[in-house]
């Protein structure tokens, strides 16, 4: 009777992520905090947007998951901007309301599932664009130009040893 719920938890809460060496830990951050303060930097020093919110979550796949399909770089460039641009063209047409805001989402993943693109940190681009009110411009600056940087970066990045291969 007891060992039911038991069951249920051990479940729940096993990791399937493999344990990594702490090198490639340490390494994973590391290319975190590069990439966004590069990004952040480039925004600074241009007065172009090279950095949005969902490409905190990209970065982890890209430094912690590189090997992953869903880091790699048609799946990052191609899946942030079709998730951008169906929150933009749904923004203009669909007012900001619990319904399109889902519709948005349920749209993005979607597409990129159809496309065979899923980049999951990408699900999240719809709702910056609706909660931001947002332009075609930021399909460009940042969700494209920040996109390429952030693969570039991570395929560089990936060439300094200890590392795994990147792009597969």
């Amino acid at each position: 009777m007891c060992s039911r719920p038991i069951r249920l938890m051990k479940q729940f809460f096993h990791r399937q992520q493999p344990k990594q060496a702490l090198k490639l830990t340490c390494k994973a951050g590391i290319g975190g905090v590069l990439s966004v303060a590069i990004l952040s930097g480039l925004s600074t020093l241009t007065g172009n947007a090279f950095l949005m919110a969902p490409f905190g979550a990209t970065c982890v796949l890209l430094f912690s998951l590189p090997n992953s399909p869903l880091s790699q770089p048609i799946n990052v460039i191609a899946g942030h901007c079709i998730s951008t641009a169906i929150g933009l063209i749904l923004c203009q047409f669909l007012p900001l309301a619990w319904w399109s805001l889902g519709l948005a989402v349920g749209l993005a993943i979607f597409m990129m599932a159809l496309l065979r693109v899923t980049h999951p940190p990408a699900g999240a681009d719809p709702l910056v664009v609706f909660f931001g009110g947002l332009g075609w411009e930021y399909l460009l600056f940042p969700v494209l130009l920040g996109s390429v940087l952030l693969t570039l970066m991570a395929a560089v990045f990936h060439k300094i040893p200890p590392s795994a291969k990147y792009p597969t």
